[in-house]
């Protein structure tokens, strides 16, 4: 049983999570990476999640932690009827604007990932893109989602270690610090300010994968958590060469370089 200490302390970084991604909403789709820039990103998208959890047809799909509701019109675009929840209104606000000015039915409303109160069995696919790295308590969160889902339901995790750096990498981050700052390489402006990147390595540091969030320490956790099987993909090469062109040479190199993957966990049929 966790102590008074443990749950003020969780309560207290989770809203400092809140807080970071309601400070972000503004500028989250100006990001590469975050919004979505080419119709060859959007195909590739539509492949990975087609591949994983098959065309819509009208099945219900809860997008968890769904900010501006980018994964959500990925998921509307394949026939699914979706639903978004996110705890920031700042960011359920341009999801809403957003989905209304392409026409969307998308549903959004405020949420926590980690304690969605829907209801039993409710949902046909549950998705996820890069939530998993900042859960405080992801084996509970996990039995949360596997009660949501309906037997024989999809869960899709798009995820990533965003904390370890191979040598490739590095070499890569190195020589275009070094290119930049010799002027022969422009950087393109980040669109966090360096306020925001302090808040963002001080929550890293202490999450439940302040060590990285490798794909088989997730996979592990979902199969304690009840999933069966769980499976998961480590090639995101069309997503990534498709958002190359809008992150830059080196970026695009080192993003490629970064250990990404695709989690698909499912509920077993009754």
């Amino acid at each position: 049983m966790q102590s008074d200490r443990t749950i003020e302390a969780n309560f207290s970084l989770r809203e400092e999570i809140k807080a970071y991604w309601s400070a972000r909403a503004a500028t989250f789709d100006l990001s590469p990476g975050h919004e979505i820039f080419s119709e060859d990103e959007r195909s590739a998208w539509h492949e990975l999640i087609g591949k994983k959890l098959g065309r819509g047809e009208g099945r219900r799909a809860l997008d968890l932690a769904s900010g501006t509701g980018v994964i959500s019109h990925l998921m509307d675009d394949l026939g699914y009827s979706v639903t978004g929840i996110d705890w920031s209104e700042s960011m359920l606000t341009l999801a809403r604007a957003k989905a209304a000015s392409r026409g969307r039915s998308i549903r959004f409303h405020l949420g926590d990932a980690e304690n969605t109160m829907e209801a039993d069995d409710s949902y046909d696919v549950i998705v996820t893109r890069h939530l998993v790295w900042t859960l405080v308590d992801p084996s509970a969160c996990f039995r949360e989602w596997l009660r949501v889902l309906k037997p024989g339901g999809k869960l899709l995790i798009i995820d990533g270690d965003f904390v370890n750096t191979s040598v490739a990498e590095k070499l890569v981050i190195r020589l275009a610090a070094l290119l930049e700052k010799t002027g022969l390489v422009k950087t393109q402006a980040p669109h966090a300010p360096a306020a925001a990147s302090d808040t963002h390595r001080s929550i890293l540091s202490r999450v439940h994968f302040s060590g990285g969030a490798r794909v088989d320490a997730v996979c592990r956790l979902l199969d304690g958590a009840g999933f069966s099987p769980v499976t998961s993909d480590t090639d995101l090469r069309q997503i990534h060469k498709a958002q190359a062109s809008h992150l830059g040479y080196f970026k695009a190199v080192a993003r490629g370089l970064q250990h990404r993957y695709a989690i698909v966990a499912e509920k077993q049929p009754r």
